[in-house]
Formats: C-alpha cells, sequence, structure tokens
C-alpha cells in the first residue's frame, strides 16, 4: 500500500521557455528563429519528479504556445491523485479530452512516463522492451538559405562528422537542386533527404528529384513532398522517381497511417511523439512495421527532453531505420543536465532512470503549479 501510495502524484508544474535558434529555421511552409516550447515537471508524493517538453510548430501542426498553456491547465488537475504508473489509460483520457492538443499532451505523457521508470528505477527505454539498445547515428537539418548560408552550415557539420543532411526543399525547384548540388561537389560521401513540407507539386517534385539524380547526388528519402492530403501525389512519386517517399504531415493519428498504407503513398512513416501524443506514435510504429513498411523518427523544435523521449522508443522498440532526432543541436543553448548525449552525429545512450536528465526552472520563470 505505501508503493501504491507512493506513486500518486501530487504536483504539476508547467513553465514557458524560449530558446533561440542558431540559425533562421526556414521550411517551405514558415520560419522560426525561437523555439517556444513548455517544460512539465510531475512530482509523486514521495518526491520522485519527472520531466516532459511540449515543442508545437504551428506551421506544421497548427498548435502553438498559447494553446499547449492552456490545454495543460484544463488537463493537469485531472492528474492530479491518480498513479502514475497508469499511463495508457491517463494518455487515453487526455487524446479524449483534448484531441487537437498532442503537443500538450506528449509534455504530460513523456513527464507521466520519466516518472513512472524513475520510481521503477528502469530507463525508459526499459518500459518498451530494450530491444535495441545501442548508440545511433542521426541526419543534420539544414533550413532553406541562400546558396552560399547552405555551404557555409553544411561545411560545419561535416566537419563534426555528419553525412546525411536532411535538406528544407519546396519553395524553388532549381534553387532547391542548385543548393544541394554545391554541397555535393564540395563535400565528399555524402547523402540527402529532401524534405519538402508539403511545398511541392507532383510535378515540381519529380522535377526536383531528377535534378538531383542527373547531378549524380545520393537521395535517401523524399520526405513530405506535397500537401498532406494528395496521397495519390505521394503514391505517384513513390513509382516514377525511383526515391522511397516518407509521409510526416500526411501521418497525425493511427487513421492516417492506414490511409497511407491503403493507397500506397509512403515507403516509410515517420514517426514524430510532439504530431500525435507518445501513446499513439507507438500504436502507429507498430502498426507500420506490421504492415511491411519502414520508419522513421523526428521531431519538432524540441530539447533533449522531448527527443530523449523519442531516442527511447528507438532504442526500447525494433524497427526505426532513419533518425533525425537533430534539432537540440540547433538550439543556441541546452537547458538539460544528464541524458542521453552527443558525440558528433552519434547518440548515445544513458543507463539512469527514466530520461536520466533534470531541469532547472529558471528564477524568473512564471510556473503553472497543480497541487
Amino acid at each position: 500500500m505505501a508503493d501504491l501510495l507512493a506513486a500518486v502524484i501530487a504536483r504539476v508544474e508547467c513553465w514557458s521557455i524560449d530558446i533561440p535558434i542558431t540559425d533562421p529555421f526556414i521550411v517551405a511552409t514558415g520560419a522560426r528563429v525561437v523555439a517556444e516550447n513548455v517544460f512539465v515537471r510531475i512530482t509523486l508524493r514521495d518526491g520522485t519528479s519527472g520531466y516532459g517538453e511540449a515543442a508545437p510548430f504551428p506551421e506544421v501542426g497548427g498548435e502553438d504556445r498559447e494553446t499547449c498553456l492552456n490545454a495543460l491547465s484544463s488537463l493537469a488537475p485531472s492528474l492530479l491523485g491518480q498513479s502514475v504508473h497508469d499511463t495508457r489509460e491517463l494518455a487515453a483520457r487526455m487524446a479524449h479530452a483534448t484531441p487537437l492538443q498532442p503537443a500538450a499532451r506528449c509534455a504530460l505523457e513523456t513527464a507521466l512516463l520519466d516518472a513512472s521508470c524513475r520510481s521503477a528505477k528502469i530507463p525508459l527505454w526499459q518500459f518498451w522492451g530494450g530491444a535495441d539498445v545501442r548508440p545511433r547515428v542521426t541526419d543534420i537539418t539544414i533550413p532553406i538559405a541562400t546558396q552560399e548560408k547552405t555551404l557555409s552550415l553544411a561545411r560545419g557539420w561535416y566537419e563534426r562528422g555528419f553525412r546525411l543532411f536532411k535538406m528544407k526543399v519546396g519553395k524553388d525547384v532549381d534553387e532547391d537542386i542548385r543548393r544541394l548540388e554545391s554541397l555535393h561537389r564540395a563535400l565528399p560521401g555524402i547523402s540527402f533527404i529532401g524534405d519538402g513540407n508539403q511545398g511541392f507539386s507532383r510535378e515540381e517534385c519529380l522535377a526536383f528529384a531528377k535534378g538531383v539524380q542527373q547531378f549524380g547526388g545520393v537521395m535517401v528519402l523524399l520526405e513530405q513532398p506535397v500537401v498532406r492530403d494528395d496521397l495519390d501525389s505521394m503514391a505517384a512519386i513513390r513509382r516514377e522517381s525511383g526515391i522511397p517517399v516518407a509521409a510526416d504531415e500526411s501521418v497525425r493519428s493511427l487513421d492516417d497511417a492506414r490511409r497511407v498504407i491503403e493507397q500506397g503513398a509512403a515507403d516509410y512513416i515517420n514517426i514524430k511523439i510532439m504530431k500525435t501524443g507518445v501513446a499513439e506514435a507507438t500504436d502507429i510504429a507498430a502498426f507500420t512495421l506490421s504492415s511491411g513498411l519502414k520508419l522513421m523518427i523526428g521531431g519538432m523544435l524540441e530539447s533533449r527532453i522531448a527527443m530523449g523521449c523519442s531516442f527511447s522508443l528507438v532504442l526500447g522498440m525494433k524497427g526505426f531505420d532513419v533518425l533525425d532526432l537533430d534539432t537540440p543541436l540547433l538550439l543556441s543553448t541546452d537547458p538539460i543536465q544528464g541524458g542521453y548525449r552527443y558525440d558528433g552525429p552519434t547518440l548515445q545512450p544513458w543507463t539512469e532512470a527514466g530520461l536520466g536528465l533534470s531541469v532547472t526552472v529558471p528564477a524568473n520563470a512564471r510556473a503553472a503549479v497543480f497541487r
């Protein structure tokens, strides 16, 4: 009985945090210069704490920080007095209450899982089985920029060991091709992911793919080249380009994943806990693999809290072939202590309980506290 009472949720805290981005994060549908995120801490009766993060990206998911804070204020009181180990049931309740706020739910789900695993004294990756615990390599994202700026950014990452470049494209086909060709000529042994963020038409994407092929560039994936509902074009791009296609914005739910797979619109599905919440992300991943497709995993503009949860999925489950877990490297500061770490492009696992990290609440933070 004492152990059960110790695992009861006693307090939930939420506070905003602004983290400047080292270079403007420009994609086909919008731009950000600051990650406007929300951190969450859940504390149990025995003092154990777990951390979570909401990283809304309005241009991609429709949420912003204000809507996340409102959702968190609505959801947090419902967690008080509940057992932290009932993570699935609590996630389902929150999804029912706020179906359009996955980033806010992701923050609370991550904090619940972190606190639960700390209480059980296991790393979060063990919660999902610990099936693939080893260092893993991520790509690095290059935003839409001038050719000169693109080359300058890529050289810096290349010198740190990165060889897979996720290129933000989709605004100007000819300029996109020139940007990639400049990297191909200057940096030996690299390959590309072309991330259109819904910016291309079918014809533009095919022209882009052909242009990259003509200069000899290695294109690993075409990620979400067209608008999310145009699954016919996604399927056509797969057939006609000969390059695997990854669905990102097209999959914001398990039902979306079913539609993409039924229509043959993708080779990969990009799992992002910020798009769906954590529990549904695991359901989508399992369904994707059972359907014979492959998995990619990425994020929004997240710190190592949310990205640590995503890395936990990679370590805990099998089947994640392409990692796009680089956004903490794009932020100007790292407010997190402990947890996984980066060694160039390699993410190194941790062995401590939960996410193995901690966060100091800034003295000037205006935290909302529920108890």
